[in-house]
C-alpha cells in the first residue's frame, strides 16, 4: 500500500459517485500573534492497493510535529483494504478533520502518515506571524 495523494484543505468530501472534491489546499498558516489556534483543516489522504492486497489490514498512524521532530500527536488506526475492481488498483480515500490546532510559536510543522509503522507521505506546514502594520 502507498500514498498517493496527502495534502491539507480548508474542505473536502467524497461523493456519492465516489468523486473526491478539494476546496482550499494550503501549505501555509498566517498568524497575528502566538500562541494561537487554527479552528478547521483537513488532512486529505489516498492510498493506493494493489489487487492482491484486498482483504488484509495496514496499521495506519497520523503524526503532527515540529521540526526538530517533536511529536505533538498521534492518531493510530487500522485500515482493511477492501476489495476493487479485478487486477485494478484500489483507492481509498480518507479525510481527517483537525480542530483547534494550537500553536505556540511559528515555525515549520508536519504530518507524516505512517503505513505500517513506515512514513509513506509527509504533508508540509509553514506557520508564519503576520508582520503588526503601524
Amino acid at each position: 500500500m502507498r500514498v498517493s495523494l496527502a495534502l491539507l484543505a480548508d474542505y473536502s468530501n467524497v461523493s456519492r459517485e465516489g468523486k473526491l472534491n478539494i476546496l482550499g489546499i494550503f501549505d501555509t498558516i498566517y498568524a497575528p500573534r502566538f500562541p494561537t489556534t487554527h479552528a478547521h483543516l483537513q488532512l486529505v489522504v489516498r492510498f493506493e492497493a494493489e489487487a492482491r492486497e484486498a482483504g488484509s489490514s495496514r496499521q495506519v498512524e497520523v503524526q503532527f510535529r515540529t521540526q526538530d521532530g517533536t511529536v505533538l500527536f498521534r492518531l493510530p488506526g487500522a485500515m482493511t483494504v477492501q476489495p476493487g475492481e479485478l487486477g485494478e488498483n484500489i483507492r481509498t480515500d480518507h479525510i481527517l478533520n483537525v480542530t483547534n490546532l494550537n500553536f505556540e510559536r511559528p515555525g515549520r510543522y508536519a504530518f507524516d502518515v505512517l503505513v505500517d509503522g513506515q512514513v509513506a507521505a509527509t504533508v508540509p506546514l509553514r506557520v508564519e506571524e503576520i508582520p503588526a502594520r503601524h
